[in-house]
């Protein structure tokens, strides 16, 4: 039968030195419990009479059985390491967010399980929810003076926990959570919603961040991108709703102002929105112009950044962005922009000794080239396409910065170009086993070098 038993300022018997044991120690102070250590040759039953609890951590099976006999026929707690057939009570795998624990037990039979379970346990829970439920404690006594019945104070704190105090709390912003804490309560349900921009990293569900992932599991709505892969999707809430308003090229898509006006009613009408995007959302993904619209309607954000494609694609193919024998910087420029931009300054990106990793441009591959060698790029600098990077169906195209249009045509989609002689490496370094289709475009690596 689990339980939470209060141990501090208790006095606590552990029999045993070593690494074990210290283990447990460390455990047991950190509960506050008042810990009394003996070794295995010094140990006497009497010594259990005074004590709530045993730990017995000796390598003498022998020993470890009178103990644990004795603190049984006491009927005090035992706890035997390794010998789940002389306990009385197992330690669990524990979450600590103190004073929120949670505890996981296979009963001694898989302990291993139940670390990993914990692991992962440990990845969906915010280390911000201790502080707020500290701050619940203190505001319990409030409460009980303001709403007197009992579903008034369980819709109260259900409000609070699942909305914008929570999400400020998961911030760090302990000064704007206690704000809104404070109006829920003079007028509850008046604090509305929020617009939380996620970035969901280049494709593989593993590159998503923890808080990525902690915000997917509170969101009331997210509206995502046709980046986003559906290995990122199925980490979302299950009772969330979902809302594609992706760009694609000659393709239906929805306007930009339509998506700013969506995210803005929805958290107008009190719920967390979940913007998400695929790489990182300030880096060529309208992330800026969304929340200016946010902040326009008086509506409060956040941004979760994500690891953008370049740094990510790059990586998983093997091609470092900088090297000290091949590159010392590294520019990351857009091949699709707004018609009335200013035009690039070619001449700095033809700089050698630079790498340029450029988002969104297969489509002008051909203009790519071009202006790059007018501009003094030496013809046979080494370039890579690579195509839907991280994924099981990754693809890597490797050549020469003149024969970039073959390269780009017929890419698969998303698509990102490396230009620069950190290129090269990718004969050494490339890591990441992917699949492999001998059709075409489809081989994983294609060198026209």
């Amino acid at each position: 039968m689990p339980l939470f038993a209060a141990i501090k300022d208790k006095p606590v018997l552990v029999v045993g030195t070593g690494e074990i044991a210290d283990r447990k120690i460390v455990f047991l102070q950190r509960a506050g419990a008042q810990v009394r250590v003996v070794a295995g040759a010094d140990f006497d039953e009497s010594q259990i009479d005074s004590v709530v609890l045993v730990i017995a951590a000796t390598d003498d099976r022998e020993l470890n059985r009178r103990i644990s006999d004795a603190a049984q026929a006491r009927y005090r707690l035992v706890n035997v390491v390794d010998d789940q057939s002389l306990c009385s009570f197992i330690f669990p795998s524990i979450v600590d967010r103190s004073p929120l624990l949670v505890a996981i037990s296979s009963g001694g039979t898989a302990p291993v399980l139940a670390r990993v379970l914990r692991e992962k346990i440990e990845a969906l829970l915010p280390t911000s929810l201790g502080r707020m439920a500290e701050k619940a404690s203190y505001w319990r006594n409030h409460l009980k003076t303001r709403l007197t019945s009992v579903t008034e104070r369980r819709r109260f704190w259900e409000r609070v926990f699942r909305g914008r105090f929570a999400s400020l709390m998961h911030a760090g912003n302990e000064t704007a959570a206690q704000k809104i804490l404070e109006d829920e309560l003079d007028n509850p349900g008046s604090t509305g919603g929020e617009i939380i921009l996620v970035g969901a990293g280049p494709g593989d569900a593993g590159l998503l961040t923890l808080r990525g992932l902690q915000v997917l599991q509170d969101a009331d709505v997210v509206f995502y991108d046709h980046l986003v892969t559906d290995g990122i999707r199925e980490l979302i809430r299950r009772d969330a709703e979902q809302i594609c308003v992706g760009k694609r090229a000659g393709e239906h898509s929805v306007p930009q102002h339509d998506t700013n006006q969506m995210l803005v009613d929805a958290a107008k009408a009190g719920k967390t929105v979940v913007r998400l995007k695929g790489g990182d959302p300030f880096i060529f993904g309208r992330g800026g112009e969304e929340l200016q619209a946010a902040a326009e309607a008086g509506v409060p954000f956040q941004v979760v950044p994500g690891i953008t494609a370049a740094s990510a694609v790059t990586a998983y193919a093997g091609i470092p962005l900088t090297h000290r024998d091949y590159a010392q910087s590294v520019t990351f420029v857009t091949g699709h922009y707004k018609a009335d931009s200013t035009p690039f300054d070619w001449s700095h990106l033809a700089q050698s000794r630079q790498t340029l990793a450029i988002y969104m441009g297969t489509m002008k591959a051909a203009d790519i080239s071009e202006q790059l060698i007018q501009h003094g790029r030496e013809a046979k600098t080494p370039v890579a396409v690579i195509s839907r990077g991280t994924r099981v169906d990754q693809h890597v195209a490797i050549g020469t910065l003149d024969d970039l249009a073959t390269l780009a045509k017929d890419a698969p989609m998303p698509a990102l170009i490396v230009v620069g002689e950190v290129v090269q490496l990718h004969s050494t370094l490339a890591w990441f086993q992917h699949t492999t289709d001998t059709e075409g475009f489809g081989s994983s690596v294609i060198n026209l070098a």
